[in-house]
């Protein structure tokens, strides 16, 4: 039986796929310098790492060897087995992180490559109660760090209204998916200021130099529920020292403004109030 060697030990790569969660074998997978990138395990196995001791059957690493991200459980979902057999097999775990003591069943765990936590993932349902520069805010699928153990960014589990260069805005995504932790609707700049928003929920106006104003709202499409229907499509904001960017559309380049000459003003924005053939979000 070959092994796999790490700064964590000698690894057993998954070798059967006897079972209705492993229905095909993985491969290890490496860097292009040749040191190891992933190895699915055979068994659960047990890290050791800046949060805690945490299990894991999937593992990936960083060209220096230290782990990028750990995933406790590694079945694949199929008509045999379903998301709810996987969720069956979760187990809370305790983590040390920059927010304190945290205890949530997680998809994933993620490090940078100085060994600090990165990012947690939760399975769905899971939430978490995080403090963050604007107050404590209620987080669902992920939150992130920066290097130094900062929160970065988190996905707001309900609406939830936070400060921003140009006034009070509403961050919420009906449509975020849970894939990791790394990237949220609600992000921080290095100073604890919103850096971005993603909202449903908000009307960006603009004044220009010239004196004339541009509202910019969340647009529409048609709904994936119904042809007759429409739902709306979360518009991203984000700040920087000397810009803001507008996107309404993901498929097309966001609109880059100055903030110099410009003036920026938020306000709530309810699309189903505006047309009651709206649908903000539902499940497909």
């Amino acid at each position: 039986m070959q092994t796999i060697s790490t700064q964590y030990g000698d690894l057993i790569p998954q070798y059967t796929d006897d079972n209705l969660r492993k229905r095909e074998i993985l491969p290890v997978e490496y860097h292009a310098s040749g040191t190891v990138k992933s190895v699915p395990l055979e068994k659960q196995t047990l890290f050791s790492t800046s949060a805690g001791d945490i299990p894991g059957e999937l593992i990936s690493f960083h060209e220096n060897g230290t782990i990028n991200r750990i995933f406790p459980l590694n079945g694949k979902l199929s008509g045999y087995w379903s998301q709810d057999d996987e969720a069956g097999l979760a187990k809370p775990l305790t983590l040390t992180t920059p927010i304190g003591l945290v205890r949530a069943k997680v998809l994933s765990v993620s490090f940078y490559d100085n060994r600090n936590l990165r990012s947690l993932t939760l399975w769905p349902g899971e939430t978490l109660s995080v403090p963050t520069p604007v107050g404590p805010v209620e987080a669902r699928i992920g939150v992130s760090f920066t290097p130094e153990g900062k929160v970065r960014s988190l996905e707001p589990a309900k609406p939830v209204t936070v400060p921003t260069r140009a006034g009070e805005m509403t961050a919420y995504d009906p449509d975020a998916v849970g894939v990791n932790g790394d990237a949220n609707s609600l992000v921080f700049d290095e100073d604890g200021k919103v850096r971005q928003v993603i909202t449903t929920l908000t009307k960006l106006t603009v004044v220009h130099p010239d004196g004339h104003t541009h509202c910019h709202i969340p647009e529409t499409r048609e709904s994936l529920c119904s042809e007759a229907e429409q739902e709306v499509v979360p518009m991203t904001v984000t700040f920087s020292e000397d810009e803001v960017s507008v996107s309404t559309d993901p498929d097309v380049a966001p609109l880059v403004l100055p903030r110099e000459g410009h003036v920026f003003f938020a306000e709530p924005h309810l699309p189903q109030l505006a047309n009651p053939f709206v649908e903000l979000h539902c499940s497909v």
